[in-house]
């Protein structure tokens, strides 16, 4: 009896939810603060725009074997892949942009730190999907987590967000966000290379009306010889698009919206972090505590996924 060959490290890699969710939230992590960074250079559709172009160009020869092979299941799955374009690549990141027009990236991360509230909401609504206690327990503590890096220990600072027009657009990116993950199980069965770039273009072209408008309408075009520019919507077509999406989309896979999408919580920790590496901000003992609890809410709504999946 001969021994099953040793799985390739990306077989490894693409088998382990924890590990792909991990790098999906760390590619994200830059994405608000590089939003709100290039918000008076770049305008934002054109920023969502321009990224999925980018990201459509650079996967879609890697994809298109599997585009060519799967388009008769992509052609009769078309309502769900144009409901995924819609919400996880048209909205999302469009309302975020336009959203850190207005509000500071510290808005940003709390309000996107609901949407694993949400997706757990939604999952329950939608497909009557329930939650463990050790999911629930998990999701509080974790939360705590977040809020506790957000207000840097200090609660008393959740009254002293000035909340605008510009939050209300970012709570609209995470309705939509948290929409997309719980509908990834009904997402065609096609190859996850061939699903991300079908999903890319569509949202690509569902955005090109509004970016034509914003262009020539409201006279905000892209300024292209703004080295921020390029630097902004390179970084957004590759780490928070094309690796972000093919890590989350296989976690939720694997894992479930619900537990998967828990780790979201993550993003304000890898956030903070950045901030500490390239902007010179100092490790703080709420940032110790903080990573400490996201940590361990995560452990504990993991127990029972663990136990499913393992």
């Amino acid at each position: 009896m001969t021994s099953p060959a040793p799985r390739s490290l990306f077989q490894r890699l693409w088998g382990n939810p924890y590990l792909l969710l991990v790098l999906a939230v760390s590619f994200w992590a830059g994405n608000a603060i590089i939003g709100r960074a290039v918000h008076g250079v770049v305008p934002p559709v054109g920023m969502a725009f321009f990224r999925w172009i980018g990201a459509s160009l650079i996967i879609l020869p890697f994809a298109w074997p599997h585009l060519k092979r799967d388009w008769a299941v992509a052609a009769s799955g078309w309502r769900w892949l144009a409901v995924l374009a819609a919400c996880g690549i048209g909205a999302f990141n469009t309302f975020l942009y336009i959203g850190l027009q207005y509000t500071q990236a510290i808005n940003s991360l709390l309000m996107q730190s609901a949407i694993p509230v949400l997706i757990v909401v939604l999952s329950f609504v939608i497909f009557r999907q329930r939650i463990s206690a050790f999911q629930g327990i998990g999701t509080l503590v974790s939360l705590t987590g977040v809020l506790l890096i957000i207000t840097a220990g200090h609660p008393e600072r959740l009254m002293a967000l000035d909340l605008n027009r510009g939050d209300l657009w970012v709570l609209a990116a995470v309705a939509a966000y948290a929409v997309y993950s719980v509908f990834l199980q009904k997402r065609p069965a096609m190859h996850p290379l061939g699903f991300v770039a079908l999903t890319f273009v569509i949202g690509t072209v569902m955005l090109a009306p509004f970016a034509a408008w914003e262009t020539w309408g409201s006279g905000r075009a892209m300024d292209w010889g703004h080295p921020y520019t390029w630097m902004a919507v390179g970084y957004v077509s590759v780490f928070p698009s094309i690796f972000s999406y093919l890590c989350f989309n296989r976690g939720v896979e694997l894992l479930g919206a619900n537990t998967a999408g828990l780790f979201i919580h993550l993003n304000p920790l890898f956030g903070s972090l950045l901030a500490i590496v390239f902007l010179g901000e100092t490790f703080a003992l709420h940032h110790g505590l903080g990573m400490a609890l996201i940590l361990g809410g995560i452990f504990l709504a993991n127990r029972r996924a663990k136990a499913r999946h393992g």
